[in-house]
């Protein structure tokens, strides 16, 4: 699937929230929910260091920000943009969430859950699928992530 203008200029959007997360010292990771009209109803980073809560990945918290914001857990027609391939974790909670459409940047090759190391996202074994869309300004993001990781190795 190819990504729309929308796509890219919703990336742009989570990219400036991976950069966010970064200066925090979080893993640079930064995600956005978009209704079906294309409004943003949810935006995060990552915040695990800050908050000590493993569960607070990007995807997590800007799902939770569109359920508050839609009134609804229920986020059927919504679209998930997010900045790195989402992990089992946040691939379940965006399935749980009724997600319609994932858009990411960067492949994870170790922890992907969309395509890569796994895809939980469109196993047909599952009840609900997400359509996925790959690689939308994927040298941008892939470049955050190593700037970010360069000093620690």
């Amino acid at each position: 699937m190819r990504p729309s203008p929308a796509d890219t200029a919703s990336m742009r959007r989570a990219l400036a929230l991976a950069e966010e997360a970064a200066s925090a010292g979080e893993v640079p990771v930064g995600a956005i929910v978009l209704d079906a009209s294309g409004s943003v109803v949810g935006q995060a980073r990552n915040r695990r260091e800050e908050t000590h809560d493993p569960s607070a990945h990007a995807e997590v918290l800007a799902l939770r920000e569109a359920a508050r914001a839609t009134g609804g857990w229920n986020l059927d027609g919504c679209t998930l943009v997010v900045t790195l391939e989402p992990c089992l974790m946040c691939a379940g909670a965006l399935l749980q969430a009724r997600i319609s459409r994932l858009v990411f940047g960067a492949w994870d090759d170790k922890a992907g859950a969309a395509g890569s190391l796994y895809d939980v996202v469109r196993d047909r074994r599952l009840p609900y699928r997400a359509e996925v869309v790959a690689g939308v300004l994927e040298a941008e993001a892939r470049e955050i992530l190593a700037r970010f990781f360069a000093p620690k190795r």
